[in-house]
């Protein structure tokens, strides 16, 4: 198969875009905002720089750090930041994603627009590993299907 030296004009404009900076809320920063930021860097990193605090930040769940460790993405070494530490910086999308945060946070300066997608918490799921775990991935999977969605525009 033959390649034409010269790539379409919507090719190149992509990968000479500067990335998107998002950043995920939460209440805890322990586990929708933890696996937004880690989902977002996983799928589309040459596209979208991603961070993620917390209004009242705890620990990242081990959980969180499970589930995502099944679908290949490690965030054992993440930690919960308080939102304050992004205070003064430009991003992109700043999208909360639990309600409580976006009742504390109903405006980011330096947002370029600001999205809501309410998740409910693995965090309260009762039960024993496999049904925590489970509502933990039903969890996973529904971010997944909304950053799919988010970054589905710059494709």
């Amino acid at each position: 198969m033959e390649t034409s030296a010269e790539q379409p004009a919507h090719i190149t404009e992509r990968f000479d875009a500067p990335r998107r900076r998002v950043l995920f809320l939460c209440t805890n920063n322990s586990c929708r905002s933890q696996m937004a930021e880690a989902i977002l860097r996983h799928l589309a990193s040459d596209r979208f720089e991603s961070f993620s605090a917390g209004t009242n930040p705890t620990t990242v769940n081990p959980d969180a750090v499970a589930v995502l460790h099944e679908i290949g993405i490690d965030i054992s070494a993440y930690r919960s930041k308080p939102v304050a530490v992004f205070a003064g910086q430009s991003f992109s999308y700043v999208i909360t994603v639990c309600d409580q945060a976006r009742e504390q946070c109903p405006l980011f300066p330096g947002a370029g627009r600001q999205l809501h997608w309410s998740f409910e918490d693995p965090a309260k799921a009762k039960g024993n590993e496999q049904e925590r775990r489970a509502f933990f991935r039903r969890v996973r999977d529904e971010i997944t299907q909304q950053i799919r969605y988010l970054i589905s525009d710059y494709l």
